[in-house]
């Protein structure tokens, strides 16, 4: 035991900089559950109220949803939201009035939170006599299979004796007029006029601070890590979620909307990073929101955003262990997960990833052997798929260590999954049903102990 008051004064002020943190962060989460109580209950009001339901993948569904129920509540209509799901055949029978907002990801597939409820409830018609309903798809025109949850979750609705409220309505890619015309049947169904547009998400300003090519001479597309600092204001969000970054009006004038990312870091770090790859039109030409941030925005301009909760893809207490599964890109989405575990006692996170080239593409190298140092990575392990001596893809990683995957899951582990939708997810998905088992695999979807934001 030292006698130097020098080193006594330094450990006291450790000591208390650490219990001001444990404050601060308990306070938050009691305020945020203080928050979350509140609004629920400032909506839901009395037996009659509509109950508005949400199958959501990254969050929009949710977020709707909630515009819904508020835009119920301002016209005289009470309005409680809860997850799809979480419901069940007798809860839907007892809602009497329901509307739902449901997301279609993929080929037509549902959002991993209502995979027990289309196993268990859709698998066959219901008595929902005596049901009227509302329902707002969200899909996206690119895939063949446009809006396909929402469609077999209307089809069984009607199967299953559910009357509908008016016909669906199907949104692509957020078109508003098609909001619009969802807000148009609030209207009618309220006996109010519902405010002609829903108040436009609320962006903040952000400035560029760092831009760095993290694969020169990649066979693949250029990624760019991109840090952005808040000007003017204090964020706050969770590992998971996501960024809608406005895009600069086009030369004819027309708004191109905005485009999600994953936030690749937390609040603490001060900034918020993104993994962007510059992607290219058949002519050659880069795509209109990763050409403008990867090349044509300046380090110290501004940009539109705000961050979105994306609750589906949170990560679990520090104490479970987690696996976090991920390709390109999606590094980004796994990368506040195993930031989010530093300085805590945690069960263990392993971190598979794949990519092209070990020269080139083996990205946040540096950062990954510092995360395993400091133990807020306790294993790595990465495939490179252009590589002679490798050549695989990461899928091949969870056939090769399935029993340790198996291992980690009996001991509660939670598999987080990001990264391209077409090939990877697919792939991943197929290798955990073959080591894990169909059910068990069913199940961890079902808990929350398997989560996916693929794109």
């Amino acid at each position: 035991m030292t006698a130097d008051p020098v080193r006594w004064l330094w450990t006291a002020a450790a000591v208390g900089l650490w219990l001001l943190v444990v404050i601060a962060v308990t306070w938050s989460r009691a305020r945020a559950r203080r928050a979350a109580a509140n609004r629920a209950g400032a909506l839901a009001s009395g037996a009659d109220a509509v109950t508005v339901a949400f199958a959501s993948q990254t969050g929009l569904a949710e977020e709707l949803a909630w515009m819904t129920a508020r835009s119920l509540s301002e016209a005289g209509t009470g309005a409680r939201v809860m997850p799809l799901g979480e419901l069940g055949a007798a809860t839907l029978r007892s809602a009497g009035r329901l509307l739902i907002v449901a997301s279609t990801t993929g080929e037509g597939d549902a959002p991993d939170g209502v995979s027990r409820f289309v196993r268990q409830t859709m698998g066959a018609p219901a008595d929902l006599s005596g049901v009227s309903y509302g329902l707002l798809a969200l899909g996206d025109n690119t895939y063949t299979d446009f809006c396909g949850f929402g469609r077999a979750l209307d089809g069984w609705l009607r199967r299953s004796g559910a009357e509908p409220l008016f016909d669906r309505v199907e949104v692509d890619n957020g078109d508003a007029g098609a909001v619009r015309h969802w807000q148009h049947q609030l209207g009618l169904l309220t006996g109010s006029t519902i405010q002609a547009d829903w108040t436009p998400p609320a962006y903040d300003r952000w400035t560029l601070i760092e831009r760095r090519h993290l694969n020169p001479g990649s066979p693949g597309g250029e990624a760019w890590l991109l840090g952005f600092a808040p000007a003017g204001h204090d964020p706050v969000w969770s590992a998971g979620d996501i960024a809608e970054i406005g895009l600069p009006a086009a030369a004819d004038g027309t708004d191109p909307g905005s485009r999600e990312y994953s936030v690749a870091s937390l609040p603490g770090d001060g900034r918020a990073d993104f993994i962007v790859r510059r992607m290219t039109r058949p002519d050659g030409s880069p795509g209109l929101a990763s050409g403008w941030l990867t090349h044509d925005l300046a380090v110290g301009d501004t940009v539109s955003m705000r961050i979105r909760a994306n609750r589906s893809f949170h990560g679990p207490a520090p104490e479970t262990p987690l696996i976090l599964i991920g390709n390109g890109t999606g590094l980004a989405g796994l990368r506040a997960h195993w930031k989010a575990r530093a300085g805590h006692i945690h069960g263990g996170a392993w971190l598979i990833f794949g990519e092209r080239t070990r020269a080139h593409d083996a990205f946040l190298d540096d950062e990954l052997q510092a995360a395993l140092m400091a133990r807020d990575l306790t294993r790595l392990d990465r495939v490179f798929s252009r590589d002679a001596e490798d050549g695989r893809y990461v899928q091949a990683l969870i056939v090769e260590y399935a029993a340790t995957i198996r291992d980690w899951v009996n001991r509660g582990a939670a598999i987080l999954v990001c990264g391209s939708l077409g090939g990877m997810s697919k792939g991943v998905q197929a290798a955990l049903t073959d080591a894990l088992g169909a059910d068990r695999l069913a199940e961890l979807i079902e808990t929350g102990r398997y989560r996916r934001d693929v794109y």
